[in-house]
């Protein structure tokens, strides 16, 4: 098996999902429709920094073009943290972490963890 970007980006392909091939490094993105909550239906872009030995590690939260959420960096919670994102000024960056990965999850589990921030934001 593979690891890191190639290994999180095969299994977006797997998905149906066209991951972006112009990002650098460990970066990828691709569109994303949004299934539920406050931006339910609408057609974003979700960028994540992968970690070289995914999928032991899982990225540590999204990248969202365009910006959804105001940017609140003074906030130390996790729910309510969106910083400026370095995939450009378009973007912002969620800090909502994958607690409870156990180190051989799926991107496939992890978009479920993506799919709950949306259905559960404020």
């Amino acid at each position: 098996m593979a690891e890191g970007r190639a290994e999180f980006e095969h299994q977006l392909r797997e998905l149906g999902y066209e991951p972006d091939p112009g990002q650098p490094g460990n970066r990828t993105a691709f569109p994303y429709w949004v299934p539920g909550g406050r931006f339910e239906g609408q057609d974003i872009a979700l960028g994540f920094e992968v970690p070289p030995d995914f999928p032991r590690t899982p990225p540590p939260g999204p990248h969202v073009r365009p910006q959804l959420l105001p940017v609140s960096t003074s906030n130390p919670l996790h729910p309510y943290k969106v910083d400026a994102s370095n995939f450009g000024p378009e973007w912002e960056y969620w800090s909502r972490p994958y607690r409870q990965w156990k180190g051989r999850e799926s991107v496939r589990t992890y978009l479920v963890h993506i799919e709950n921030l949306f259905r559960t934001i404020p």
